[in-house]
């Protein structure tokens, strides 16, 4: 089966080294210019959470920032750096959008000047930005107002009890009734990543992908080691001055063996008849992050090609990818593109696989967003029946498994990196469309 892909040319953001050769040489002063974050980040609020407002049926999002224990919302809306308490709040009225601040007084200049928010109302001392804010809200009139308190997604449980008290109290008896969980609303808001993000993380992608084939090149069958695979690519996250995209204990992952799951790599010897896998991921500019895996065979003495089975079993893995690309497009659920991939894996006998065929994938590895998975259990993971958008971006795997003669089970589960489109999905990078064969 051939597939054809359509590619956007896009120029990569200025602010990403422009000449090729700098990523290809092994250096500790790689410029990757002025973080776009800032930037990044009033676009986001101007442009994106009106409308995730709106989706949700939301008047007003108040969220309270203070030092040390910090929400977890604070640094995509400007209060990273709170120290006293301060309420940020945003809101629609007359059909327009509104974003206030009530700030420390002797932190508001420095906020304004950020030039994020509408408003920075200074806060005098032994005053309260609470019962301030409280009361800015009681003459809006607002209908429903989210607040980060839920049991569902923790990004959006940053309000403290003391602090939920506080707000109530201040509060007056009708806007104390409109109160309601954020989950919705941070969930819409962070699945959607703007264009210039996408760039980013299309370059950490294609620095991730390459890493991984230069990694495969080092390898001497009989002596190279999982875990000194492992430490080509820390040394060129090193060189290069990107972030781990997952805890380092288990960033890359390199497998050489049975099925380990989420795991660290090891010392095993990488022998001839190997199978390998690594699953890595990079942080651009603390904030974006890649996951790709590339699947490598090592060849036999008398070998120039991987065996029959191993190749079956790549192109079945492969192609189940393929479907699940095919199947991601604004509207359909995740459970829907878990199950064209799994169509595959039961057409090619795959043994089972316990794992989702994706994930969002973003700010962190597994992103706000659907859930590409549950297939094998229809409406029982609630995240699998949320329905792909355009701006959602997805690492996702096909799948093959099979037992090896020596106990256990091998998995290819080749994972690619997908933004859906208004019309289906765009590749990120190139997908891996043939095994890697070491020692040719």
């Amino acid at each position: 089966m051939r597939f054809t892909y359509l590619f956007l040319i896009i120029p990569i953001l200025a602010c990403l080294p422009q000449n090729q050769e700098s990523f290809n040489k092994e250096t500790t002063t790689i410029d990757w210019g002025e973080n776009p974050w800032p930037e990044i980040r009033k676009e986001r609020i101007k442009q994106l959470l009106p409308a995730a407002m709106e989706t949700t049926g939301l008047d007003a999002w108040l969220v309270i920032c203070r030092e040390n224990d910090n929400d977890p919302m604070a640094d995509h809306i400007g209060g990273e750096n709170a120290g006293g308490t301060a309420v940020f709040l945003f809101y629609s009225a007359s059909e327009d959008f509104h974003s206030i601040v009530f700030s420390p007084v002797g932190e508001a200049t420095a906020l304004d000047e950020l030039d994020i928010h509408e408003r920075v109302i200074p806060v005098e001392r032994g005053a309260s930005a609470i019962e301030d804010a409280a009361k800015f809200i009681g003459n809006l009139s607002l209908g429903r107002i989210a607040i980060n308190t839920s049991s569902q997604n923790k990004l959006a449980d940053g309000l403290s009890h003391s602090q939920y008290q506080a707000l109530t109290a201040a509060l007056d008896p009708e806007s104390r009734a409109a109160l309601v969980s954020s989950e919705d609303l941070i969930y819409e808001w962070l699945s959607i990543k703007l264009p210039q993000e996408i760039e980013i993380m299309r370059k950490a992608a294609e620095l991730t992908a390459a890493w991984q084939i230069e990694a495969y090149a080092t390898i001497v069958p009989g002596e190279t080691t999982d875990a000194e695979v492992a430490a080509f690519l820390d040394a060129k996250m090193e060189a290069y001055g990107v972030g781990e995209a997952w805890s380092p204990s288990q960033n890359p992952n390199v497998n050489s063996g049975p099925d380990r799951g989420h795991s660290h790599a090891t010392d095993k010897v990488i022998m001839p008849g190997d199978v390998i896998q690594t699953d890595f991921g990079i942080k651009l500019y603390d904030r974006w992050v890649s996951d790709i895996q590339r699947f490598a065979y090592v060849l036999g003495p008398d070998q120039n090609q991987a065996p029959d089975h191993i190749q079956r079993y790549w192109e079945s893995a492969r192609d189940g990818g393929f479907a699940a690309f095919q199947a991601m497009k604004p509207g359909v659920r995740g459970e829907d593109v878990d199950a064209a991939q799994r169509a595959l894996m039961k057409q090619n006998e795959s043994e089972y696989v316990m794992w989702s065929t994706g994930h969002p994938v973003g700010y962190v590895a597994h992103d706000a967003g659907p859930n590409l998975g549950g297939s094998h259990i229809p409406g029982q993971r609630p995240a699998a029946q949320l329905r792909l958008k355009a701006g959602m971006v997805f690492a996702f795997d096909g799948f093959h498994a099979w037992t090896l003669e020596q106990g256990g089970t091998k998995t290819i589960s080749v994972e690619e990196m997908a933004v859906i489109t208004q019309n289906g999905a765009e590749y990120l990078i190139p997908p891996q469309e043939e095994l890697i064969l070491i020692g040719r």
